[in-house]
């Protein structure tokens, strides 16, 4: 058994602490990672604090992970000791379903195994993520990561990158495509990079005035603000294609109206009570409400090549583990451009 140090929660009402324990002795096909950074996931603390039900303790979040392979498998044959990895929101699943033979491990129709929060496929041991300094994981579930790459801006691409190239390919933004970003925080700035990568006309839609000038940075064309009616009767009918990063509880129907023919809202965000949507709203220019979860293994995979090739990674603030808490604290309260990530060299100290 391999001996791990990790930030855990021990039950939902107290803070993130230190935690031991060990991870399963390296089989055929697996790999053994080093854990060199792992990004904060707004999921992270949703599941740590148990505001979606079933959690299970005592829980090591993380499920943004890069880091160095330390071993391998003797039938192992993608990697070896050395090679900067990724892993993200998934560590298996049935690898026989329709879906999983599509690619679309994320769609798994007996459910993905979570890269932590769930029991793995042996149906005993705890999966734990990545707040340590290792993980163990099948090969098939390792990401091949650039060195060229800022290593610790790559740890978000595995769950804030994937969750949101993959929708804007599903609805084949690109030249010509006329997007609106809606909620400019950790999914929302990674769409706005993509979406400009692809080609589109970017506007991000926000209810703060005071992120356009970060926007423009980003590279997005346009900015409006969904708190000025006026401005929002002006875009009626105007996009092809909305992302909703929102977590907050809101209404999609003043989204809807903002979409031409055709037009799509691809919904990431995951607000805690049931949005409002009228289907007057949908029925006008038929318009349709689209869904997405992260990628599947190969997607992921193209994602991370793409970036490489493009230089895009995530906005990020690195801080030590010891400051997790305050970091789900000021995630709660917006303060963050536009993820943390935890330097894992500060487990030691």
């Amino acid at each position: 058994m391999i001996a791990s140090k990790a930030y855990a929660a021990y039950n939902k009402s107290t803070p993130l602490a230190p935690f031991e324990f060990f991870r399963r002795n390296v089989k055929e096909h697996d790999v053994h990672v080093e854990i060199l950074f792992c990004g904060v996931c707004h999921s992270d603390l949703h599941q740590a604090r148990d505001e979606w039900g079933g959690s299970i303790y005592p829980m090591v979040p993380g499920h943004e992970i890069v880091g160095k392979v330390v071993e391998v498998g003797n039938k192992v044959t993608k990697f070896k000791a050395g090679d900067t990895v990724g892993v993200g929101v998934m560590v298996d699943s049935c690898r026989e379903c329709k879906n999983c033979k599509r690619d679309l491990e994320n769609y798994c129709v007996e459910g993905m195994t979570g890269t932590y929060n769930t029991i793995e496929r042996d149906g005993k041991t705890i999966a734990q993520g990545g707040y340590s300094n290792h993980i163990v994981v099948d090969e098939h579930y390792v990401l091949k990561v650039s060195d060229k790459l800022n290593l610790e801006a790559v740890a978000p691409l595995l769950c804030a990158g994937i969750t949101t190239y993959s929708p804007l390919r599903y609805a084949n933004v690109g030249k010509g495509t006329k997007v609106g970003v809606i909620g400019l925080g950790g999914l929302g700035h990674m769409a706005v990079k993509f979406a400009v990568a692809f080609g589109a006309e970017v506007t991000v839609i926000s209810t703060t005035p005071s992120k356009e000038q970060d926007a423009k940075k980003l590279g997005a064309h346009k900015f409006l603000v969904s708190s000025n009616k006026d401005r929002m009767r002006d875009y009626e009918g105007y996009f092809n294609v909305l992302l909703d990063a929102v977590s907050a509880n809101h209404d999609f129907t003043p989204y809807l109206n903002l979409l031409d023919l055709d037009g799509r809202l691809l919904v990431v965000g995951l607000p805690q009570e049931e949005p409002k949507v009228s289907p007057f709203s949908l029925i006008t220019n038929r318009r349709s409400v689209t869904g997405s979860m992260i990628g599947g293994i190969k997607e992921t995979q193209d994602m991370l090549d793409f970036c490489a090739e493009h230089n895009i990674v995530a906005e990020v603030e690195l801080i030590p583990i010891q400051q997790i808490n305050e970091a789900y604290e000021r995630m709660l309260k917006g303060d963050v451009k536009y993820r943390f990530v935890i330097d894992i060299a500060s487990l030691n100290q």
